[in-house]
């Protein structure tokens, strides 16, 4: 299923301008705030009418200017999630579900819902004896249960903490992986993103910077509608053991990687996070040092900022990855395309939610 927009709106002195298609899996809407995020998911879902463009799902046309086409939000079948979980407070949980099954005979079973969000023990409570991040376990299966032909995340972590966040995030994986109901999913949180995204479209100032896989997106150096501070990159890896020290080794397309303990099996293949700022770069292997992960590496591409810093883009043995240096160090190192370096990680630098 392919969700189509291309869109045009104004709200006040903000101007939309946007065109992408968000194919199946988890697209995410990425940038800070003001980027024109929301505007986008309140527009599919009906709730905010664009000046002209149009909007279609899988062939399906929710609103079209030109065709005079602008179905109300109950026929677009749209599942929304926000930040608060916005649940029945004087039902319990299996009258939540109830009700979102109210509005679809044809969405997927209760018990498969109840079971992926591990929600069976909440069934008879109600939202005021929930956790927050229970409720939005709960709040994504009533979504769930009126079978929806796209869920809309409007942030749905933002307001938790992050140990509920670490919580949530293996639920949308496997809503991700198992459902099969596409997601458009809004976040500025990088590593949220480089978990949970199919695809990115990264956002600044009302237009699309970039779309595409999230391991090309958030490296390339030319997209970073956060700022240079939150840059980073996705490697893909395999878990290749499970060490007594406490450590996991992971095969990076041929890099070594040690992290701490990860709880995938062997065998397993992940995502990795690694923030710019966690990379070192060196000009000759480094002895004597702490950190368990050097790599060599190319430099591919030099972005100088217009303050002290400057972004890497390396090849390490066909990873892109990102270091955040000063220009005082490209200068001293003698930076610049095509030099080989050894790029170093601390291997508690890469945060558990990091790898997924």
């Amino acid at each position: 299923m392919t969700l189509e927009v291309a869109i045009t709106m104004r709200q006040g002195a903000f101007a939309l301008d946007v065109a992408f298609e968000a194919p199946a899996g988890i697209t995410v809407l990425f940038g800070r705030s003001g980027a024109g995020k929301t505007s986008i998911v309140n527009a599919v879902a009906g709730l905010a009418r664009p000046e002209a463009g149009r909007i279609a799902v899988d062939g399906s046309v929710l609103y079209d200017s030109a065709a005079g086409v602008n179905l109300p939000p109950h026929k677009r079948r749209m599942g929304c999630i926000f930040q608060d979980a916005r649940l029945f407070p004087h039902l319990t949980v299996a009258q939540n579900l109830a009700f979102g099954r109210w509005f679809s005979k044809t969405g997927p079973e209760q018990a498969r819902v109840v079971e992926m969000l591990g929600i069976g023990p909440l069934m008879g409570r109600r939202p005021g004896a929930l956790s927050g991040g229970e409720r939005q376990r709960v709040a994504i299966g009533r979504a769930l249960m009126a079978g929806p032909r796209m869920l809309l995340a409007d942030e749905p972590l933002a307001a938790l903490d992050e140990a509920r966040k670490a919580e949530i995030l293996p639920y949308f994986e496997r809503l991700r992986d198992e459902m099969g109901v596409p997601v458009l999913y809004v976040s500025h949180a990088p590593a949220e993103v480089a978990r949970l995204a199919t695809t990115v479209v990264a956002l600044d100032g009302g237009g699309v910077l970039r779309q595409g896989p999230a391991a090309e997106v958030l490296g390339d150096p030319q997209v970073m509608p956060l700022g240079p501070r939150a840059a980073g990159s996705v490697l893909e890896a395999r878990v290749v053991a499970h060490h007594a020290d406490g450590l996991s080794e992971l095969d990076a397309g041929g890099l070594r990687l040690h992290l701490p303990a990860v709880r995938h099996a062997e065998g397993a293949a992940l995502r990795v996070h690694v923030q710019a700022a966690d990379v070192m770069l060196a000009i000759r292997p480094p002895e004597g040092i702490s950190a368990l992960n050097v790599w060599p590496a190319a430099v591919r591409e030099l972005r100088m900022g217009s303050g002290p810093g400057a972004i890497v883009r390396l090849d390490a043995g066909g990873q892109a990855l990102l270091a955040r240096i000063t220009r005082r160090s490209v200068e001293a190192l003698e930076l610049a395309p095509g030099r080989e370096v050894y790029a170093v990680l601390k291997a508690v630098s890469v945060a558990p939610e990091s790898v997924a």
